[in-house]
């Protein structure tokens, strides 16, 4: 076998390397900390020297559920953990003085929605500093609960929003296995253990009690709504909490947000009601994630491409009933 192919591919492939492929373009060689804990990123500051004060960024982006998000390239964070994470952060910081919560999400899991909410609520107590939530492309459901914890919620003038209520999805394939004959007979304690099992249909008496729990939740959401929306009376909230999204002038307008704007603006309110002259705009993320300013995400992660990366547990999972504080479209 002739080897000189073999050795002239590889010599060229180092000089690529080193030479950077030609051009303007290069190898940078960047040493990484292996010491995972979250960092903090200066994105912008006042003017003078001594500026102690900080404003702290946090995101709610994506589907928010208690569990590491799958992709292509492996796992990910888990939304609930990373944000409880950074909130920890923020109150361990005496300098920090207040908290923006930006979010983008159409909501998701009621209980990760829940832990959110009230993670934000015991900062609220334990500190006494201002919360201001941004509302970005979608603070819908989910989203919208979490915002309720803040003092101040401040829309992009194109948010949607609202979507106040809850979902629970039932998948049942028995249709389709009764056509290829495949029959399914669950061995159970009781009548109701199979309940919403995708491998039967949904019955009548499934379908009441899964509706008890969506209504437990949707009276617990309400409750949310209420409490953080002092301008609105609960029965002002239940007219508006039919399950519809609104845009963000709507929602100014029947109360769901205090403003419209943006995030410099909702930078100073938070400034404000800091009683901060001088402050820094911080944001934490993990020592490799990239922050350019506050509309960074952070942290950044790989494309994912679900269909491909599907196992038979993460199918069964997804037919699993879940309540949700999701907006899911029809």
């Amino acid at each position: 076998m002739n080897k000189t192919p073999i050795i002239v591919l590889a010599w060229t492939v180092c000089i690529c390397i080193l030479s950077g492929c030609g051009g303007n373009t290069g190898w940078l060689l960047t040493p990484v900390s292996l010491d995972e804990r979250l960092t903090e990123a200066v994105i912008a500051r006042d003017p003078g020297w001594f500026v102690r004060d900080k404003i702290a960024v946090i995101d709610v982006s994506g589907l928010i559920f208690n569990d590491r998000s799958k992709g292509f390239f492996g796992e990910g964070e888990n939304p609930v953990s990373l944000f409880i994470e950074k909130v920890d952060k923020a109150q361990a910081d005496p300098d920090v003085r207040a908290l923006v919560l930006r979010i983008n999400s159409p909501g998701g899991g009621v209980t990760a929605s829940d832990i959110m909410y009230n993670r934000v609520m015991q900062y609220k107590t334990a500190t006494g500093n201002p919360v201001i939530a941004v509302l970005v492309d979608v603070a819908a459901s989910g989203g919208y609960y979490i915002a309720c914890a803040a003092d101040v919620i401040v829309a992009h003038r194109t948010t949607i929003t609202g979507s106040i209520g809850v979902i629970v999805q039932t998948v049942s394939f028995a249709g389709a296995m009764d056509k290829i004959g495949v029959t399914a007979q669950a061995i159970t304690s009781g009548e109701m253990k199979d309940m919403g099992s995708p491998l039967k249909p949904l019955d009548k008496g499934d379908a009441v009690v899964l509706q008890g729990v969506v209504d437990d939740f949707y009276a617990k959401f309400v409750a949310v709504v209420d409490r953080g929306r002092p301008k609105l009376n609960t029965a002002q909230v239940a007219k508006l909490a039919d399950g519809r999204i609104y845009t963000a002038s709507e929602a100014l307008k029947n109360g769901l947000v205090d403003s419209l704007g943006y995030m410099n603006e909702a930078m100073a309110l938070a400034k404000v009601r800091s009683g901060s002259e001088r402050v820094r705009l911080v944001m934490y993320g993990r020592p490799t994630g990239y922050r350019a300013n506050a509309y960074s995400r952070v942290p950044e992660v790989g494309a994912q491409f679900n269909l491909v990366n599907v196992n038979a547990e993460s199918l069964f999972s997804l037919a699993r009933p879940r309540f949700m504080y999701l907006w899911s479209g029809r």
